[in-house]
C-alpha cells in the first residue's frame, strides 16, 4: 500500500512539472509571438509613416546616389508654371534651372551648394521616377537615366507675383494662406537671391559680414519686434482674466502714458481719447496696453503665449526660428510696459503670427501648414496627393470668434483703414515696431477675408516701413482684391 501511493504521489509530481512545463512554454510562446506581431506592426507603421522622413533626411547620404540613375524632376506652381526644372545638354551635362528668378527663391530655395526649401522638403520625390517599368528597363539597358516625378505645389503664382511686386524694392516678407485647409498660397522674402547665379555668387551671399542676408527667408527665419501685432495675445489674456468685466476697461488717452520715470507714447503721439478695450485695440492705443499689462498675471500671460506657440519650433516642414517670449514673473515695471506694447525682447516670425491669425479665422483650430499639393510622374499620373490635417485647438471657438469680432474692427473704425472696400469685409490687426533708435520702425498687418466666412490669411512685414497701416495693410488689400475678384 504504501509502495502504491508512493508511487501515486511521484506520477503526480511527475504530471505537475509536465503542466508547469507546458504553461511555460506556453508563456514564452505567447511572448515570442507577441514580440513578433509588434515588430510586423512597427515596420508597418514605418513603411507607411516614417519611410520617407528618414529616407528624405539631409543627413541621408545615400539619397543623393539616387541621382545617378534619376534626372531630378521639376517643381511647379498651382498653375502649372515651372518653378525650378533640370535642363540636360547633349552631353549629359545636367543644369538647374529656375525660370522665375528671384520671385520664388526663398520657398524654393537651392539644390546646389547644400539644399534648401522645397528642393529639399522634395528631394526625395524629385529624385524618384515612376515612369512604366518597361521604359525604366530600356533607360537602364542603354545607358539613360529616367526623368524624376514632377512636385505640384501649393504656391498660387498671380498672388505671388503680387506680393512680389507690392513689397517693391523695400525689404520684408509676405505671407498668404488658406485658414481652412493649410494650404500655404504665396511666401515672398525680399530682397532675395538668383538661385540660376547661385554657385557664381556664393562666397559674396555667404561672406562675413554681408548684412544684406539674401539666403535668410525672412517669412519663417526673420526675427522681429511684434510691435502691435502683439496686442492680440494681450486683449486674449485680459479677457481671460476679466471675464464678464473685461468691457468695462476704459481708458482716456492724450497720446502718452506716464509711469514714474517711463513715458509709453502712442504711435507719433496720436492721442485717442476716451477708449474702451475694443476702441483701443482698434486704434492700437500704446497707453490703453500699458495699463493693461499692469493688470494682467504675469506667469499666466507667459503661458497663455507659450501655448500660442511663442518658445516653440512651429508645425512647419521648412527652416524656421521659434519665436521668443521671455518676460516672466520677475519681470520690473519697464519690461511690463515695453511688452505690453509688443516691444523688450519679445521676437516672431511672420509665419509665426499667420498661423495665429488662421487659427483665430478658423473657429481656434490650426491647420498644419504644407506646401505641396501632390506629385505626379513625367507622364502627368497623380503619385502622391497631399491632405489638409488637424494640428490642434490653440484657442476655444468662442474666444476666436471674439478676437475675430475684434480684428473686424480694426478694418471697420482703426488702424485697418486701407482694407476697406464694398467688394469683401476683412479682419485684421495693424503694427509699428521699434527695433533701433533713429531708424523707422518694422511695419505689421495680419489679418482675413472675408471676415464673416474666412477664406484667405494674410501676414505682411515691411522692413523700416514705418505705419502698419500705411505701409503693410496695403501690400494685403492688394493680394486680398485679386484673390476675391477671380
Amino acid at each position: 500500500m504504501k509502495l502504491f501511493d508512493r508511487l501515486f504521489r511521484e506520477k503526480r509530481k511527475s504530471e505537475d512539472y509536465t503542466d508547469r512545463s507546458n504553461r511555460d512554454m506556453m508563456r514564452l510562446t505567447y511572448l515570442v509571438v507577441f514580440a513578433f506581431v509588434c515588430l510586423i506592426a512597427y515596420e508597418g507603421w514605418f513603411l507607411a509613416v516614417k519611410r520617407e522622413d528618414v529616407i528624405n533626411n539631409s543627413y541621408n547620404a545615400r539619397l543623393d546616389g539616387f541621382a545617378e540613375r534619376v534626372v531630378r524632376g521639376s517643381i511647379l506652381s498651382s498653375d502649372g508654371t515651372v518653378l525650378a526644372e533640370t535642363l540636360v545638354d547633349e552631353d549629359g551635362n545636367e543644369t538647374r534651372n529656375y525660370p522665375q528668378g528671384r520671385l520664388f527663391s526663398n520657398v524654393i530655395g537651392y539644390s546646389t551648394m547644400g539644399k534648401t526649401g522645397l528642393e529639399e522638403l522634395a528631394h526625395f520625390y524629385l529624385l524618384t521616377s515612376h515612369i512604366n517599368l518597361i521604359e525604366q528597363c530600356f533607360r537602364q539597358l542603354i545607358g539613360e537615366k529616367n526623368p524624376g516625378d514632377n512636385v505640384i505645389t501649393t504656391l498660387d503664382m498671380e498672388l505671388q507675383k503680387a506680393a512680389y511686386d507690392a513689397l517693391g524694392d523695400r525689404r520684408g516678407a509676405v505671407i498668404a494662406m488658406e485658414p481652412d485647409t493649410g494650404k500655404v498660397l504665396v511666401m515672398v522674402s525680399r530682397p532675395g537671391f538668383d538661385p540660376n547665379t547661385l554657385v557664381q555668387d556664393w562666397d559674396s551671399l555667404t561672406a562675413e559680414g554681408n548684412s544684406s542676408a539674401l539666403l535668410l527667408n525672412r517669412a519663417t527665419q526673420g526675427l522681429y519686434p511684434p510691435g502691435s501685432i502683439f496686442k492680440t495675445i494681450m486683449v486674449l489674456e485680459y479677457i481671460r482674466e476679466n471675464p464678464g468685466t473685461w468691457e468695462d476697461f476704459s481708458f482716456d488717452c492724450d497720446g502718452a502714458y506716464e509711469d514714474g520715470e517711463y513715458t509709453i507714447r502712442c504711435y507719433h503721439g496720436n492721442a485717442h481719447g476716451s477708449q474702451t478695450l475694443i476702441q483701443a485695440y482698434a486704434n492700437s492705443c500704446n497707453g490703453a496696453f500699458a495699463v493693461l499689462g499692469k493688470e494682467l498675471d504675469l506667469e499666466r500671460l507667459k503661458a497663455a503665449s507659450e501655448e500660442l506657440l511663442f518658445n516653440k519650433e512651429l508645425p512647419l516642414s521648412i527652416a524656421s526660428s521659434p519665436s521668443t517670449y521671455v518676460m516672466d514673473s520677475g519681470a520690473d515695471l519697464w519690461e511690463i510696459l515695453q511688452t505690453s506694447i509688443g516691444q523688450g525682447r519679445t521676437q516672431i516670425t511672420p509665419m509665426h503670427f499667420t498661423l495665429l491669425t488662421a487659427a483665430i479665422a478658423n473657429g481656434g483650430t490650426l491647420m498644419n501648414p504644407y506646401f505641396i499639393d501632390r506629385v505626379e510622374n513625367v507622364g502627368g499620373d497623380q503619385i502622391r496627393k497631399f491632405m489638409p490635417s488637424v494640428y490642434g485647438n490653440l484657442l476655444p471657438a468662442e474666444e476666436a470668434a471674439c478676437l475675430a469680432a475684434m480684428m473686424r474692427q480694426v478694418a471697420e473704425i482703426g488702424t485697418g483703414s486701407a482694407l476697406r472696400t464694398d467688394a469683401y469685409a476683412a479682419a485684421g490687426k495693424t503694427g509699428s515696431a521699434e527695433f533701433e533708435s533713429g531708424k523707422e520702425t518694422h511695419a505689421w498687418f495680419t489679418g482675413f477675408a472675408p471676415a464673416d466666412n474666412p477664406k484667405l490669411v494674410v501676414t505682411v512685414l515691411v522692413e523700416e516701413g514705418g505705419s502698419g497701416g500705411g505701409a503693410a495693410a496695403p501690400v494685403a488689400r492688394n493680394i486680398f482684391d485679386i484673390y476675391f475678384a477671380r
